[in-house]
């Protein structure tokens, strides 16, 4: 923690007050795997884009719900299979609904972009940390997914653990990762240091921690050769009382809708590729 010594005391204390005062959002109620399905229109506008002559929009892109396929379209015999494992973020806390979360948003967003279906699944945890995601979580992966995205490190730095720790965590989670799927993507941690219910001093102590262990995890990811995707200050565009959902901790329904378009967008290279091979 690099705040000054005099400001110390008063973050503890905002921590000792926030696991009072702080109530989280549980996970919500749904299925935790579903289908994403593309017309024709947007296969064909997808292959444009990839060479720069399409439009971004996503708007009534998808020709089916995320939980439904469509039979006679032969492109729905070939969908990408994008799983991810982490945190709370994972299993959409804050949202009324597990189709609501990041991981149905980002296979919405990836169908867009490489104009195929995607078959998505998650396996997480309210309060995990990337310890837990090694030990617990990822050996509940038992397919080999064309495409594993880790997301966790909130709670490593909410439980104060050391980047020695966190290095070590990582590196063997990513490892593991890759014995399952050859296209791993690591997050980083998402934007706790916002949080209206912190007080202002925690705050400023938790960006600290957050900049650091972001420094470290992009470290990594380059010398594993993983796409390391940096949240930590993306900006949605939008205000506090839109990012936030009803705990003033997790993201709302359209701020994971947001987050998950910015991962998507920012490992765009690397995906166009990979869709490619899968």
């Amino acid at each position: 923690m690099s705040l000054p010594l005099w400001e110390r005391p008063i973050a503890i204390a905002e921590a000792l007050m926030a696991k009072h005062t702080v109530k989280l959002a549980p996970e919500p109620a749904g299925e935790r795997e579903g289908l994403v399905i593309v017309s024709h229109a947007v296969q064909s506008d997808a292959v444009q884009a990839q060479s720069g002559s399409a439009s971004d929009s996503v708007t009534d892109v998808f020709a089916s719900s995320r939980d439904s396929v469509d039979r006679s379209d032969p492109s729905a015999t070939s969908p990408i299979t994008l799983v991810t494992v982490g945190d709370s973020l994972t299993v959409g806390c804050g949202v009324a609904s597990q189709s609501e979360e990041l991981t149905p948003s980002m296979a919405h967003a990836l169908a867009a972009k490489v104009g195929r279906p995607v078959r998505w699944a998650t396996h997480g945890k309210l309060g995990a940390t990337m310890r837990r995601v090694r030990f617990r979580l990822l050996p509940e992966v038992t397919e080999s997914p064309d495409l594993l995205v880790l997301c966790a490190g909130s709670n490593d730095l909410m439980a104060r653990r050391s980047m020695k720790e966190w290095r070590a965590d990582l590196t063997a989670a990513i490892d593991e990762a890759k014995a399952l799927c050859p296209h791993v993507v690591v997050i980083s941690s998402g934007q706790v240091y916002r949080s209206p219910a912190l007080g202002r001093t925690l705050r400023k102590a938790i960006l600290d921690m957050t900049d650091a262990q972001t420094a470290v995890s992009r470290e990594i990811c380059a010398a594993k050769q993983v796409t390391f995707v940096d949240m930590t200050h993306y900006d949605t565009g939008l205000t506090d009382a839109e990012f936030w959902a009803d705990d003033d901790f997790h993201p709302s329904k359209r701020c994971y809708q947001l987050l998950a378009n910015g991962v998507i967008e920012q490992s765009a290279p690397d995906l166009l590729d990979f869709a490619k091979q899968a």
